[in-house]
């Protein structure tokens, strides 16, 4: 009977390590959700320092990135909570919505909206420079619309734990991801479906 291969345990690379190893790629999921690059920087600094500090907590070592990534969330998550507490949900960014210049006054979509996005816009997610531009339209959405979005789209999270987390009511969440949505969608039709040749 052949003995089988017994693979090495996994360990923890040294802390000295760590921003080299996995700087930069928290740095990018920090900025993704915070379109600031001061905040992001100091997200990516405080994940690190919570990683030290509870270190021995680590299960698996193979799986450090997946671990960092979820301290990172939750910092990322903190920092919302603080600034949702400083701001009430009353005053997010209502001036600046696209909704009159996509409908009339009876609710109708005015003639040219939606926009034509083409045959096959699922065809234009293959593309690298559509990417490009979703995350500027994505860095420009206000604060709250960021938030919850990020949440809800990109990290997948339940409604249920979104407004939880955010401290707002489902009615609020529905309202603020419509808005999202509806900001990103201007923001692609300007800048990306402008019906010229891709």
């Amino acid at each position: 009977m052949v003995a089988e291969a017994v693979k090495p345990k996994a360990e923890v690379p040294p802390p000295e390590k760590w921003v080299d190893e996995y700087g930069d790629y928290l740095y990018r999921c920090a900025f993704v959700r915070l379109h600031d690059p001061e905040l992001a920087a100091d997200a990516v600094q405080e994940t690190l320092l919570a990683a030290l500090e509870s270190i021995d907590r680590l299960e698996n070592p193979a799986a450090m990135k997946s671990w960092l990534v979820g301290i990172l969330k939750h910092k990322v998550i903190d920092h919302f909570r603080k600034r949702s507490r400083e701001r009430p949900v009353s005053e997010v960014d209502s001036s600046d919505d696209p909704f009159d210049e996509f409908f009339d006054a009876a609710g109708e979509w005015k003639p040219g909206f939606p926009k034509d996005w083409g045959e096959n816009p699922g065809a234009e997610l293959e593309k690298s420079e559509f990417w490009s531009t979703f995350r500027e339209c994505l860095a420009k959405l206000p604060g709250r619309l960021s938030q919850a979005f990020a949440l809800r789209v990109l990290d997948d999270r339940s409604s249920e734990e979104v407004y939880k987390e955010m401290d707002i009511t489902p009615t609020n969440l529905w309202v603020i991801l419509y808005r999202a949505r509806m900001h990103l969608r201007r923001c692609l039709e300007m800048n990306w479906f402008t019906g010229t040749d891709r």
